[in-house]
This record gives structure tokens, C-alpha cells and sequence, in this order.
């Protein structure tokens, strides 16, 4: 049976031979890792516990911070609700910002906005809400006395 084996080529050099066949230049001494066959074996150490610590860490820290994300994501929506609840609703004055208005429902279930507080009427109340300097209606704690801004 004959050998099917290519004999090596006059280029090719041995596997303990560093040549680099880009530059045409043996560049042992300027590779990062040892290529001498007498040269310590490189060993991959097992690094799966640090992975999965890692992991789970990251893991935390990225779902709080969606966590976070959220929570102020529903929160300008719920204020998004208000202001268009608001500036839907009917009223025939011009808001002064920075002062409580407050909204009612009509016997008709159309919302419409107040000067009068709740405490002065019986009409179906739904919130206290004050205008802010940049034209956005924020809702109050009616429960204060100063109606803050929550």
C-alpha cells in the first residue's frame, strides 16, 4: 500500500519553529505566550464559580437598575394620565401656576376643574392638582393643608 502522505514542503517549517509567514521573520521572543517545547504548558484554568458569581452579580445589579427604569417609567406615565386628564377636562378660567385646582366628575361623568375644595362641596371629587412653571398639571395630597405636590 502506498503512503498518501504529501511530504512537507521546503516552506513549511517544523510545528517548534516560530515563522511568521506575513513577515517572513521567526518572532518567537515577541509572541506574549512561551513557544519554546521546554516551556511551561499553558493551563486553562477552571474559571466556571467565578463566571457564575460574576453572573448572578451583574444579573442583580442590571435587573435593579430596570427595576429602577420602571419604577420612573410608570411613574411619568401616571403622570402623563394625570395632565392629559387634567387639560381634557372642562374649566373656564385661566390656571394660575402654582396654585390647587380641583378635579370633579359631572352628573354626566365628565371631568371638570375647581377653585372650590373639596371640603366646600359634594361634588364627586377625583384629585387636587397644581400647575407647574412648565405647564404640567401635577397631582396634590389633598390630605395637606398645603396641597403638596406628590
Amino acid at each position: 500500500m502506498q503512503n498518501k502522505s504529501t511530504p512537507m514542503s521546503q516552506d513549511k517549517k517544523p510545528d517548534q519553529i516560530v515563522f511568521n509567514e506575513d513577515t517572513q521573520r521567526y518572532d518567537a521572543a515577541l509572541k506574549p505566550y512561551a513557544t519554546n517545547v521546554g516551556a511551561p504548558a499553558i493551563k486553562v484554568s477552571d474559571n466556571s464559580t467565578w463566571k457564575n458569581r460574576n453572573i448572578l452579580k451583574a444579573n442583580k445589579q442590571i435587573k435593579a437598575k430596570y427595576l429602577e427604569l420602571k419604577a420612573a417609567y410608570d411613574k411619568m406615565m401616571e403622570e402623563l394620565e394625570y395632565n392629559n386628564l387634567v387639560y381634557n377636562s372642562r374649566y373656564n378660567f385661566e390656571p394660575i401656576i402654582g396654585e390647587p385646582y380641583h378635579l370633579y366628575r359631572d352628573k354626566k361623568e365628565q371631568p371638570f376643574l375647581s377653585i372650590i375644595a373639596p371640603s366646600d362641596c359634594n361634588f364627586d371629587f377625583m384629585g387636587s392638582f397644581k400647575l407647574n412653571s412648565e405647564h404640567v398639571w401635577k397631582k396634590v395630597n389633598d390630605d395637606d393643608h398645603g396641597l403638596r405636590t406628590t
